[in-house]
C-alpha cells in the first residue's frame, strides 16, 4: 500500500491475518522488540525537550546495537515522534513499525476521517488496523510486537501517557510483556511508579502494578544505567 511516505505499509482486517501480513512486510525473522507507549498530543514542548535525550541517547542506540525493532502508535506526536526523530538523528536502520487505526489517518483512495492525524515520517513501516477511535489499536499493537518477535525477548517502555496508555499497559500484560514505567516522565508513568513504591492511591494503577509486570525506569539515572536496564530485558 502506498501511503505517501517512504515507508512500507499494510492493511490488516482481522487478527487472524496478522502473521501473514507481517511476513508480507518482511518480518519473517525473529528479533527482539521494544514497544514504545505513552504520551502523544497532550505532551508539552517542555516535556518533549526534557525527555528527548532518553530516545536519542538510550533507546534508539540500544535498539540499533541489538538488531531489534520498535513498535509504536505511528503518529507524529509525543513519544512516537521522539523515537522517529531519534532514529533519523543517529542514522539508525532499525525497523520502526507504527500501528494505527485506519479511521484516524488520511490514505490515498480512502474517505477522509473527521480528525486526521499525521503519520510520523521517520517510521519504516505502518500497520493500519480497523478502528475509528484512539485505543482501538491497543490490542493490535501488543499483538504485532508478539508476532514480529516470534519468541525473542520484548519489553515495553512507558513514557508519560494518559488514559489510552492505561489500555496499552493492560494489553502488554495480556501479552506477558514487562512495562518499564519511566519515573519522572509525567502522568501515567509517574502514577505507576508511585504505586509500585506504595505512594499512590489510584486503584487502577494499583491493579496494573499488581501483575508484577510493571517496573521502574528512573529517568534520573545516567544513560549507561538506563541502557543496561532496558538491555537486560532484550538481550
Amino acid at each position: 500500500m502506498s501511503n505517501g511516505l517512504t515507508a512500507s505499509a499494510i492493511r490488516v482486517e482481522s487478527p487472524n491475518d496478522l502473521s501473514k501480513a507481517m511476513n508480507e512486510l518482511g518480518f519473517d525473522n525473529p528479533r527482539p522488540i521494544l514497544v514504545i507507549l505513552g504520551g502523544a498530543g497532550k505532551m508539552s514542548e517542555a516535556d518533549l525537550s526534557r525527555l528527548r535525550s532518553l530516545f536519542v541517547n538510550v533507546l534508539a542506540p540500544l535498539v540499533e546495537k541489538l538488531g531489534a525493532s520498535v513498535v509504536d502508535g505511528g503518529t507524529d506526536f509525543g513519544v512516537m515522534q521522539m523515537i522517529g526523530q531519534a532514529r533519523t538523528q543517529i542514522s539508525a536502520k532499525f525497523d520502526l513499525i507504527g500501528v494505527t487505526p485506519l479511521g484516524k489517518v488520511a490514505l490515498p483512495n480512502q474517505p477522509l476521517p473527521e480528525e486526521v492525524s499525521a503519520l510520523e515520517p521517520n517510521h519504516s513501516h505502518f500497520v493500519f488496523i480497523p478502528g475509528s477511535d484512539w485505543g482501538d489499536e491497543s490490542p493490535w499493537l501488543a499483538n504485532v510486537a508478539t508476532v514480529i518477535a516470534k519468541g525473542e525477548p520484548s519489553v515495553a517502555v512507558l513514557v508519560n501517557g494518559g488514559e489510552i496508555s492505561r489500555k496499552d499497559v493492560s494489553e502488554s500484560h495480556k501479552a506477558n510483556r514487562t512495562v518499564l514505567a519511566v519515573d519522572g516522565s509525567g502522568r501515567l508513568a509517574d502514577t505507576l511508579s508511585d504505586a509500585l513504591q506504595g505512594e499512590n492511591t489510584d486503584e487502577g494503577a494499583k491493579e496494573l502494578v499488581a501483575s508484577g509486570l510493571v517496573q521502574i525506569l528512573d529517568f534520573k539515572e545516567n544513560f549507561e544505567s538506563l541502557t543496561q536496564l532496558v538491555k537486560s530485558y532484550l538481550d
